[in-house]
């Protein structure tokens, strides 16, 4: 694609007929092309707003920000009332388009080439996947942090944030991953500063989670791993065959309760090893829960719980339920809820207890939508049981996934022309977002009010939920979001691709027909609010009840040691005997060695005043390494001792021991 001409053209917000208790739904604008190498630009990417995250910060600011896919990056939309302006006069808002805050001075001359002008060329470190998070207004400022990552799969995950409600970005960190080749990154913020990242580490399949200390620009103050060693076998990567898992959104609990500060990490994989190592459907859903993290050391783990698994023959052990992606929210007394999708419904199970247990799954969709493709679930949840649930769903019965069915009348392939004709879109699975929403959602049996949110159908045909993968339509990737903004009101963003793109002539194969396969359409990130809160919902009540630090034989530990150079070596662990779980950080910056425990620990012993652990490591973000640690308490800093021993590919050897120069050891054999 070239042609100066083009370059320029961007479209603006439109908004349609709107649904009853809902604003209408607005199309946020984005530039048609974006040029490679300026105006007069050899190429052009067709800029698509996909996989939109939506956050609601406590000042009541929206943020909307979606992917153009690797190289094109992320664009970020933002409304704030007391500079944007008021809601229009039929509740859609006046959004301001914030430009790519992944592309800020790498690229360009800074952010201000970065709102869809000529001087952007279009191209980014990132823009596979996005997600945001906000935090609590800043000491000083009262100016709520925002943070951003994208993903690339190498060298990873890009991140930035902003102080000053997106208006500006830092310079993008482009290895905000400890681990090199990861994928679909997640954040989640509390205080006004601290944000976690959840990814998958490619190698392994286990889920790493990083702690950011300076807003989300850096994630080197904090680590763990989301699947715990008894479950890893059912849920890892441990032979070529195996099914592995799909991860959700980590959260954090920022209620006032005694749960406060919890993390929790949801993600589905198959029932056990078996299963796991045959290939079998993701039937099983599970929480990690880290109440460690609280304990304010670099390192923390989880305890995985099961949720529940697909019996066998249902819909959910045939499909899975990764349809895509499992979600989990926290409300404001700490009590949880997981949400996810069999193809074929959507479900929801809540916990009071930290997620020890789990009410029986209830099913969130009703009405005409039982049954048919639903698909893309989300949740999110504040006061007392005052949880909402958005997702996709179609008219037709069947799997979202399946061509022959959802799309007659085409080949089983993507952009293909119609079998006969050029109209076969009109019989095809029509496409909306619904939002079930609940003030009870703890109950044991939560009643839900169903509503559909998009006033138009959005999509045709079928949708993929097989990732990069998938044989089916990927036209709007693969999820949406909703969050709730301070007075109770659901607000969803989501991708659309009803309409021919207007420049569809120049485009693909030129085509323009709206019922044509083979038309290159227009993908827009859409934007609509629940325009009244719930007049029931529940504001106070009884907190969920927090669970204790892990008892039993354990060692904690965290300082410095010291080289004979004067140069300093970190750790951070955790060590617990029953069930065996545990997490070594460790730092040599003179030997450019920086070791990460992988799965766990494989063994914890005590003898006198020592306790030895041992385990596999990644060393510099790669795997193949194990350590023996030894930690020994003698009662006081200067007395007790660290000595690290690793062993790795080539005959790699490495060993440090030391008095502490700082920090403590504990051991309770």
């Amino acid at each position: 694609m070239t042609g100066a001409a083009l370059i320029l053209l961007m479209n603006f917000d439109s908004v349609s007929a709107q649904m009853p208790g809902f604003s209408p739904n607005q199309e946020l604008a984005l530039p048609y092309l974006a040029p490679v190498g300026g105006p007069s630009g050899p190429e052009a990417f067709v800029v698509r707003g996909l996989e939109p995250s939506v956050r609601t910060d406590s000042q009541g600011t929206v943020y909307v920000s979606s992917i153009r896919g690797v190289p094109g990056g992320t664009d970020l939309h933002r409304w704030y009332q007391a500079v944007d302006g008021p809601p229009n006069a039929d509740g859609t808002l006046p959004f301001k388009y914030e430009g790519q805050p992944d592309n800020c001075g790498i690229l360009t001359n800074g952010c201000a080439g970065n709102v869809g002008n000529t001087t952007n060329p279009g191209v980014t470190p990132g823009g596979g996947d996005v997600d945001i998070a906000v935090n609590a207004p800043a000491p000083g400022t009262n100016v709520p942090n925002l943070g951003l990552v994208s993903l690339s799969l190498a060298p990873g995950v890009t991140a930035t944030h902003s102080t000053n409600r997106g208006d500006s970005f830092t310079v993008p960190n482009l290895v905000a991953a400890l681990i090199p080749g990861d994928d679909r990154q997640w954040i989640d913020g509390t205080g006004s500063n601290l944000i976690y990242q959840n990814y998958h580490d490619v190698a392994t399949f286990n889920i790493e989670v990083q702690r950011s200390n300076d807003g989300g620009q850096t994630y080197v103050n904090g680590f763990g791993e989301a699947i715990d060693p008894k479950t890893f076998a059912a849920a890892g990567n441990v032979t070529p065959t195996a099914t592995a898992n799909i991860a959700g959104r980590i959260q954090v609990d920022r209620s006032s309760c005694g749960t406060r500060g919890s993390l929790y990490q949801i993600f589905v994989a198959p029932d056990n090893v078996t299963e796991n190592t045959g290939g079998m459907p993701m039937r099983s859903v599970y929480v990690g829960v880290s109440n460690d993290v609280k304990k304010g050391q670099r390192v923390f783990t989880f305890t995985d719980h099961k949720v529940f698994t697909s019996p066998a023959g249902s819909p959910g052990a045939a499909n899975g339920t990764d349809n895509i992606f499992p979600a989990l929210a926290v409300d404001g007394l700490g009590y949880l809820y997981a949400v996810w999708s069999d193809n074929s419904n959507i479900f929801l199970s809540s916990s009071g207890d930290q997620g020890k247990t789990w009410t029986a799954p209830v099913q969130v969709n009703q009405g005409p939508t039982v049954g048919k493709a639903n698909v893309f679930p989300w949740v999110a949840a504040d006061s007392n049981g005052h949880v909402v649930v958005v997702w996709l769903g179609d008219n037709t019965v069947g799997n979202s996934n399946d061509r022959a069915t959802l799309e007659p009348g085409h080949p089983a392939s993507q952009g293909a022309a119609c079998s006969s004709g050029n109209t076969c879109m009109q019989e095809w699975a029509q496409w909306n977002v619904y939002m079930a929403e609940s003030v009870n959602g703890h109950s044991s049996t939560p009643t839900f009010t169903q509503s559909e949110t998009s006033d138009h159908v959005i999509h045709r045909g079928t949708v993929s939920t097989g990732g990069l993968g998938g044989g089916a339509d990927r036209a709007l990737a693969d999820l949406f979001q909703v969050s709730l903004d301070p007075e109770h009101r659901a607000n969803m963003a989501f991708s659309d691709d009803h309409k021919p793109h207007p420049l569809c002539s120049w485009l693909g194969s030129g085509q323009c027909g709206a019922d044509d396969p083979r038309t290159t359409r227009l993908t827009r990130a859409n934007f609509t609010r629940q325009l009244e809160a719930n007049a029931s919902i529940v504001k106070g009540g009884s907190c969920a009840a927090p669970s204790q630090f892990e008892q039993g034989e354990q060692e904690a530990g965290e300082g410095e040691t010291q080289n004979s150079d004067g140069s300093k070596n970190d750790f951070s662990f955790l060590s617990y005997g029953s069930p065996r779980n545990g997490v070594l950080q460790y730092d040599d910056n003179s030997a450019h060695l920086h070791l990460r425990s992988s799965n766990g620990i494989a063994s914890l012993s005590f003898s006198g005043s020592c306790g030895t652990s041992a385990g596999n490591a990644k060393v510099n973000g790669q795997s193949g390494y194990a350590f023996t640690a030894v930690a020994c308490d003698y009662g006081s800093t200067s007395l007790d001792t660290f000595a690290i021993s690793v062993s790795g590919p080539k005959g790699f050897t490495y060993g440090k021991t030391g008095n502490l120069s700082s920090g403590f050891v504990h051991l309770t054999p």
